[in-house]
């Protein structure tokens, strides 16, 4: 059985990367990637879509109440699911792009619309609707703000 021979410097290992110098002692450990890029590419569509449908079913059946569905209520829903996919998809396209406080200043503003949004359909009060929405956006930007804070650079360049 023949096998390849190492290349000068060692043997590579699986999820190990030479840092700039390229020498062998110089490498950052990084989580084996398991998917290949047409897998990442086909997730980066259709993980907002899914998510995006399910955001509609739930729209929708909080709008009715356990009511009948109807037109108006599978209308609604559809066009909610079109528009979470869609700021979803601009969102994993734009903010990786900005500072990480824009970045978290971005998901935030989505999780808290969307939350607000949903909750809404409920038949609360809209005041409760909003202080809710707002308690989770603030929840939302302490986490997303410590997580970029922690894996990005002032410039918004991954550094893990």
């Amino acid at each position: 059985m023949a096998q390849a021979a190492p290349a000068p410097g060692g043997m590579s290992r699986p999820g190990r990367t030479p840092e700039v110098e390229g020498r062998a002692t110089d490498v950052r450990a990084r989580p084996p990637d398991v998917f290949d890029a047409r897998t990442h590419k086909l997730a980066r569509i259709g993980v907002p879509i899914v998510l995006g449908l399910v955001y509609g079913y739930w729209v929708a059946a909080n709008n009715r109440s356990g009511g009948p569905i109807t037109g108006w209520n599978l209308l609604l829903g559809f066009v909610s699911a079109l528009v979470f996919a869609v700021l979803c998809m601009a969102l994993l396209a734009l903010a990786p792009r900005m500072i990480r406080e824009a970045h978290a200043l971005l998901w935030t503003a989505f999780v808290g619309c969307a939350f607000g949004f949903l909750y809404a359909q409920s038949g609360r009060p809209v005041l409760r609707a909003i202080l809710i929405a707002l308690l989770v956006a603030a929840a939302t930007f302490i986490a997303f703000f410590y997580r970029y804070y922690t894996r990005e650079d002032a410039f918004g360049r991954r550094i893990r």
